[in-house]
């Protein structure tokens, strides 16, 4: 179960990521407390399935895909950074649903109703990125 515990962390951490980044989109670029504030709920959301055991399983040196894809390092505006982040967590939220069925499926629901909501997120934020560069063109 160790693997499966790397497994986890390395997706919860991938999870956690994505949401701050998109939290301080919401919050820093567009001036949104409403939707600034779910992403950051959302994200604490995930506390509670943290575990010292799976950052003890985490295994940097020995990862065989920790390195850089060209897409990776290169965003052309702000809707690809949101488009990418919405991507890897919603991604994310798919490894954890099914990776808990093997251990703990009340926490495979968890991430099935985080990965509904951020679907919703996503549509939210778009919407506004593209409300605000068609206000910011005029």
């Amino acid at each position: 179960m160790t693997k499966i515990e790397r497994l986890i962390d390395a997706n919860l951490n991938r999870l956690r990521e994505g949401l701050r980044v998109l939290e301080d989109i919401s919050r820093y670029v567009f001036d949104d407390k409403k939707l600034s504030s779910s992403l950051k709920e959302l994200r604490h959301s995930l506390q509670s399935v943290y575990s010292i055991k799976r950052i003890k399983a985490r295994d940097i040196l020995g990862d065989v895909a920790k390195s850089t894809t060209k897409s990776e390092l290169q965003r052309d505006s702000l809707v690809d950074l949101i488009i990418a982040n919405f991507a890897r967590t919603q991604e994310s939220s798919r490894v954890l649903e099914e990776a808990f069925k093997l251990n703990s499926p009340s926490n495979s629901g968890l991430f099935k109703n985080i990965r509904y909501q951020l679907y919703d997120l996503e549509k939210r934020l778009l919407d506004l990125a593209q409300t605000k560069s068609t206000s910011n063109s005029r």
